[in-house]
């Protein structure tokens, strides 16, 4: 079956389109050739950025790019959020070594499903289980040339999928919480669309009832999949970033390290812990290598 092919340009300012999707955010992007190919929704994307511009091809009808433009957030203005930041050398140096790095807003199922699957897995571990979960539960989207790719399951079909057919993706212990938080959204025990009225504290205590999910990982949906850029999502890496960059010569409790990050960045917390994520797992590895090699 062939399938037609629908395009859009937008201007870019201040975007960085492939740091940003290989950031830790989404697990549906892959590199292929000069741009990168993925799904939103129910539509096969590719995006590649030429001279400043946005260059978007898909193979579903488009009436409004707005799905596209709302979820790589293109109207957001960078400049602003990065002055809003403390005006500290920790983040000087990562807002200098990650420029145009961007917050994505992700579906909020797909979110919370796919960071319920992170749990102690490396990136590249998370997407290969987010291919095979799609590729057996989601539905089939036509791509070019024919091409078949897939959406992310819904709440409905993994529900109703087995622990032991869940696991036969690779997911491991994380199948038994996947299931039971589809379950839950199936019986309507918590809504996620409600979460966009409640405070923070609330809609992250909302998430945490959630097997498998704890502070982190709601966090990680609040600011992901609801721009909530007061939650700033604390795992290994930014425990590191934060102790490394922050606290060299002291050993701070996790405790402290907490209140710190809960205090410390602002009104864009969020935005600040992904350029400190980002910084610490890309570059401080490098930057410590060069300073033993002299």
């Amino acid at each position: 079956m062939e399938s037609s092919e629908f395009h859009a340009e937008f201007p870019l300012r201040d975007y960085d389109l492939a740091t940003t999707l290989t950031s830790g955010q989404a697990f549906r992007w892959k590199q292929m050739g000069d741009g990168h190919e993925g799904v939103i929704g129910n539509r096969w994307v590719r995006l590649h950025v030429q001279e400043n511009r946005l260059h978007a091809t898909t193979t579903a009808p488009v009436d409004d790019w707005g799905w596209l433009t709302d979820y790589l957030q293109l109207a957001v203005d960078l400049p602003a959020v990065l002055g809003s930041f403390p005006d500290d050398a920790p983040l000087r140096a990562a807002t200098t070594a990650c420029p145009g790095l961007r917050l994505l807003r992700q579906d909020q199922w797909e979110c919370l499903a796919s960071f319920i699957l992170s749990s102690t897995k490396q990136i590249v571990q998370i997407q290969q289980c987010v291919a095979l979960l799609c590729e057996r539960f989601g539905e089939a989207i036509i791509g070019p040339e024919g091409t078949t790719h897939f959406a992310f399951p819904t709440y409905h079909r993994l529900a109703a999928a087995s622990e032991a057919e869940l696991r036969a993706c690779k997911l491991g212990f994380r199948a038994k919480y996947l299931r039971g938080t589809a379950q839950m959204l199936v019986a309507r025990e918590v809504e996620l669309a409600a979460l966009v009225q409640q405070t923070t504290d609330n809609a992250r205590a909302s998430l945490m009832r959630f097997p498998g999910v704890g502070r982190k990982i709601a966090d990680c949906v609040l600011l992901f999949a609801y721009g909530r850029q007061d939650a700033f999502p604390v795992d290994v890496w930014v425990l590191k970033a934060l102790r490394t960059l922050y606290f060299p010569k002291r050993q701070p409790t996790s405790k402290r390290l907490m209140h710190f990050a809960a205090t410390y960045f602002g009104p864009n917390a969020g935005y600040a812990q992904q350029y400190l994520f980002h910084y610490v797992r890309t570059q401080v590895p490098k930057l410590r290598k060069r300073k033993k090699g002299g």
